[in-house]
């Protein structure tokens, strides 16, 4: 394909160079001049011989006012018959932006369209076609590369509308302070963006403050710094500068804009006090309150560390008084953080001194540190008295004398007013005060086991008033120290043990309480009387337990051991105590067994088959005997005879020999001066397993209760067994058995709940039930009951049938 390339030359420098690849190595006026000139051969063909032509790119001026304007024309160096249309494509014909580029199909001709904006497109690549009217190529596309030329059409602008910079009050010369930028549009590769900086005016604040030029600017860099010296921030507080901004190295387009620089505060100016003393007042017995402030004045800037005040107190050595700074005035605030004594101290003189929180700069003057005087001046008030320790602590032993002096000289009042003392809270009483003199005393015998008493404390409350009636209230803790106050109580006081113990070192164990508390409680020590226990011995097996055991082999039976506890207190407390002990047979687990028991599991004595036949024998002669009891009963209840009353019988035995002995009934309330209610019961016995009780006596029933008002172990007085042989006698009789009965130390007393065994059957004087049944009433003849007595007498007329 042969080109020709027709371009506008703008300012009559600009030239459009094709080069030809067809015939290399040829000096450019001999192979193609026409394309060197193409303005002078239009309508002249390019001929290829081997190789498509290389098209350079178009270069384009931006902004052109020609348009359309011609660039370039394409043509087909191949020989059609038929027309050749040529075709455009790519970015700004087809592609956005459109519309900037055409090409006539006819002649080949790309023309610009509109005017071109380089800061928008810089380049287009374009490609040509050469087709036939059917749409057939007829040959490869050529590649049109156009490069817009830049043109100084944008101003250069800052990047901020306003710059902001600090820079130190008495900065040298050539203090670095800021630095400003701006960015041009245009080619940056151009003298179109080439930019230089300049400060145009300064203008300082407050106006006027400053007329020299204080500030210069590097015009490559837009670097700002410091030109001169004197910048003051007690004078002068900142600055503004106008600034501009030039393109074609400062001769082109322009550009403004501003930088403000202000100028910050050093600690060049030492806090002073103002005036240097002060006159204050503080209330005794009174803490952590303003008693006034102080001022000083500060020329650096205000709300900074450079102003702000930091005070001491020179002089304060017990720490009575504490200043503090007002953030907001920078006044000292002088409190009182611990009370004053008027008696003690009335008037204190106080230095204070004054520095900034942050460190004073080297180019402050040299002045020294500003110090004030403050004179405090106590106020005098009724004070309440003081306890000399509170709480009052005393340490005593629970089993204190009655009238012992606790403590002494326990307040005082710093006005040396008289005092009253009194105790507000001693809930056992124990506790005695003098009114005058405050002395505490022991009113009584304390006891470790109060519920007032924790943890071995007692807390009571002592109140003490002056003669104006200002009190004051402290606690009293006593520690109570333990003593020995009780003896150890054995435990159990029953007991069984094996009858070979001795041989096998088992026997039974015992232990002891004690109601006082350690170290006069345990250890305990056990110890058998010799002389009263002389076939026992006791072992300790720890602190607290021992084990007792025969010494020989014993018979099976009860024995009474004497053991002697003891606890480990100062002074050391011993108790006696009996044992019961039951020595019995036992079985391969050391468990009593009942003899019979004990006869079977022995190897020795009779066969089994033996043992069987003989205890049949037994139950068959038992049987044959209450046989013979019930039939010998019921003869004798049919045969009553006539005229002999219910009470007598055809026996000429007395039937009441056969009555059961029943415990007698209490005498009620008359017997109270010839018994005693007491049981000699001991509480140890008493079973694990719940058990009904005799009422108002705490003893179990079916242990016999004994009598304390007479000796024990007497014999009974003898009875009254046979009836007299007049039934008028019989009055006498049971007074006898009454007399007996009350002179007998062995029967229980007469307010004993007691006990009623089961008389059983068969008994010879029959059932009183036969007073009813044995007969009808027709049958009885009841006036031997008139012959009685006058008690008789009405019960013979109850059943006089007449």
């Amino acid at each position: 394909m042969a080109v020709q390339m027709l371009m506008v030359c703008l300012l009559g420098v600009l030239l459009c160079q094709v080069w030809s690849s067809a015939e290399p190595h040829h000096n450019e006026e001999e192979l193609h001049p026409q394309v060197l000139h193409p303005w002078r051969n239009q309508g002249k063909e390019m001929v290829r011989v081997k190789r498509d032509w290389i098209i350079p790119p178009i270069r384009v001026l931006e902004n052109s006012k020609q348009v359309p304007e011609n660039l370039v024309q394409i043509k087909s160096d191949k020989i059609f018959t038929g027309e050749v249309i040529y075709k455009l494509e790519g970015p700004g014909v087809d592609q956005d932006p459109k519309n900037l580029f055409e090409i006539d199909d006819k002649t080949g001709v790309i023309r610009s369209k509109r005017p071109l904006d380089r800061e928008k497109y810089n380049s287009f690549t374009l490609k040509a076609f050469a087709l036939s009217p059917s749409g057939e190529r007829l040959e490869n596309p050529t590649t049109i590369e156009i490069v817009v030329l830049d043109q100084n059409d944008n101003r250069p602008a800052f990047t901020q509308s306003q710059f902001v910079g600090t820079v130190s009050e008495f900065s040298v010369p050539g203090t670095s302070v800021m630095s400003v930028s701006a960015t041009d549009a245009d080619d940056p590769m151009t003298e179109n963006a080439y930019l230089s900086y300049f400060i145009i005016s300064q203008e300082s604040i407050p106006a006027n403050a400053v007329t020299k030029t204080m500030f210069g600017i590097n015009n490559e860099t837009g670097a700002i710094y410091t030109r001169d010296v004197g910048l003051d921030r007690e004078v002068v507080k900142g600055f503004r500068l106008k600034l501009q901004v030039a393109d074609m190295g400062g001769m082109g387009l322009t550009g403004e804009g501003e930088a403000i620089i202000h100028v910050s505060d050093i600690n060049n100016h030492a806090p002073q006090f103002s005036p240097a003393s002060y006159s204050m007042t503080a209330v005794e017995n009174r803490q952590d309150y303003e008693i006034g402030r102080v001022n000083v004045t500060d020329r650096d800037d205000r709300g900074t560390g450079n102003w702000e005040a930091k005070y001491v107190i020179s002089n304060d050595l017990s720490g009575n008084f504490a200043i503090t700074t007002d953030p907001a005035t920078n006044q000292g605030v002088l409190t009182v953080v611990k009370p004053l004594d008027y008696e003690a101290k009335s008037v204190y003189s106080l230095i204070l001194a004054v520095e900034n929180f942050n460190t004073l700069s080297n180019k402050a003057p040299n002045l020294p540190v500003s110090t004030a005087k403050v004179l405090v001046t106590v106020v005098n008030e009724n004070e309440a008295p003081h306890f000399r320790e509170d709480p009052i602590q005393i340490v005593v032993p629970e089993s204190v004398v009655p009238g012992t002096l606790l403590k002494s000289n326990i307040a005082f009042d710093p006005d040396n007013s008289v005092l009253r003392y009194e105790i507000t809270r001693d809930p056992e009483r124990w506790l005695d005060i003098n009114r005058d003199t405050g002395d505490i005393m022991a009113k009584r015998t304390f006891n470790m086991r109060s519920p007032h008493v924790k943890n071995r404390i007692y807390n009571a409350v002592v109140k003490v008033t002056d003669a104006d009636g200002v009190s004051t209230t402290g606690t009293v803790a006593i520690t109570l120290k333990e003593t020995n106050d009780f003896p150890p109580q054995l435990f159990p006081l029953s007991g069984s043990v094996c009858r070979d113990a001795g041989r096998t070192n088992s026997g039974l164990v015992v232990t002891a309480v004690d109601e006082d508390l350690p170290p006069h409680a345990a250890p305990f020590s056990f110890e058998t009387v010799d002389y009263l226990s002389v076939n026992w011995t006791v072992i300790q097996l720890n602190y607290t337990h021992a084990l007792l055991l025969p010494l020989v082999e014993l018979e099976v039976g009860e024995y009474v051991v004497t053991l002697m506890v003891s606890d480990s207190g100062s002074p050391t407390l011993s108790a006696y105590a009996q044992v019961n002990v039951t020595v019995c047979l036992c079985d391969s687990f050391g468990d009593c067994k009942s003899e019979v028991g004990a006869i079977l599991g022995s190897s020795v004595g009779i066969s089994f088959i033996a043992l069987i036949i003989i205890m049949a024998s037994i139950a068959l002669l038992l049987l044959l005997l209450l046989l013979a009891v019930a039939i010998t009963t019921c003869g004798r209840r049919h045969h009553i005879k006539k005229g002999t009353g219910l009470l007598v019988g055809e026996s000429e035995d007395d039937i009441r020999d056969n009555v059961l002995n029943y415990d007698e009934q209490g005498g009620g309330e008359e017997d109270e001066n010839a018994f005693n209610i007491d049981m000699l019961w001991n509480p140890h016995d008493a079973p694990s397993t719940p058990v009904s009780y005799y009422p108002g006596s705490g003893v179990p029933r079916g242990k016999q209760p004994l009598r304390k008002d007479a000796p024990q172990n007497l014999p009974s007085p003898t009875y009254p067994r046979r009836p007299p042989a007049d039934p008028t006698d019989i009055e006498d009789y049971i007074n006898d058995g009454l007399e007996a009965a009350d002179n007998d130390p062995n029967v229980p007393p007469y307010d004993t709940a007691l006990i009623y065994d089961y008389e059983g059957e068969g008994s010879l004087a029959g059932s009183l039930s036969s007073i009813a049944s044995g007969s009808s009433d027709g049958d009885q003849d009841y006036d031997y009951l008139s012959d009685w007595g006058p008690r008789f007498k009405k019960l013979a007329n109850m059943y006089d049938p007449r």
